[in-house]
């Protein structure tokens, strides 16, 4: 039976030193749509696959950019229902912060926070971990910034991509803008994509002093500029 044997349980290691379960959340993201994140001299770019399970899908219905406070925004990789309750935890941790010290929640302290919550589910008992991993990115009075995280870890970078970090980092400069981090968001995505891409497939997020989701008409004279 090998390591399966122990899939069932959160907290116990298999033989070979792994915690199958997380193993399994790992899977989830790693067959999930492309997701990326650029952060600019001047702002934050998201940007992210939206490819639809079955043509009866309402696509007005799919967000995978979500809003999360005025200046902060998040995509994910991997299981849409595990991020939709990210999600919620998020809004009211930010919700709460807001109205108990009259401010907007600091970018920092919301990924601190919604990491805690993943960092949680890989070792409570009745649970199972997130099978999602989040780009969050966010403006606040530190300027623009952009995090990466899994189950168990968090950090701060100025690029990444959710499947194939290479792509984006080869392609990302110190001085770069938000214009030319959209034009770059969209060759990365183009890179791995199956079909034609368009404004109905993909998604864009803009965080600068405020934030921005592109209409699909938006992105189709971005690729038109791309071409």
């Amino acid at each position: 039976m090998g390591d399966s044997q122990y899939s069932f349980s959160l907290t116990t290691f298999s033989p070979s030193g792994k915690l199958v379960q997380i193993e399994h959340a790992l899977t989830a993201v790693g067959s999930g749509q492309t997701s990326l994140g650029i952060k600019a001299s001047n702002g934050v770019v998201i940007a992210t696959e939206k490819k639809l399970p079955s043509i009866l899908v309402d696509e007005t219905s799919v967000q995978k950019i979500q809003i999360l406070t005025p200046n902060i925004g998040v995509v994910y990789s991997g299981m849409g229902p595990d991020s939709r309750v990210l999600v919620r935890k998020s809004r009211k941790q930010a919700e709460q912060y807001n109205l108990l010290y009259k401010e907007p929640i600091p970018v920092t302290q919301l990924v601190r926070e919604t990491a805690a919550v993943m960092q949680e589910f890989t070792q409570s008992g009745g649970v199972r971990p997130f099978g999602v991993s989040l780009l969050v990115a966010g403006y606040d009075d530190k300027g623009p910034q952009l995090y990466q995280f899994f189950h168990f870890r968090h950090c701060i970078c100025s690029a990444a991509c959710l499947k194939n970090d290479d792509d984006v980092a080869c392609r990302y400069t110190d001085d770069m803008e938000l214009e030319d981090a959209i034009h770059t968001a969209i060759l990365t995505l183009k890179e791995g994509f199956e079909g034609q891409i368009s404004g109905k497939n993909i998604e864009i997020g803009v965080i600068e002093a405020d934030r921005t989701v592109l209409t699909a008409a938006q992105i189709e004279d971005y690729l038109q500029e791309v071409e």
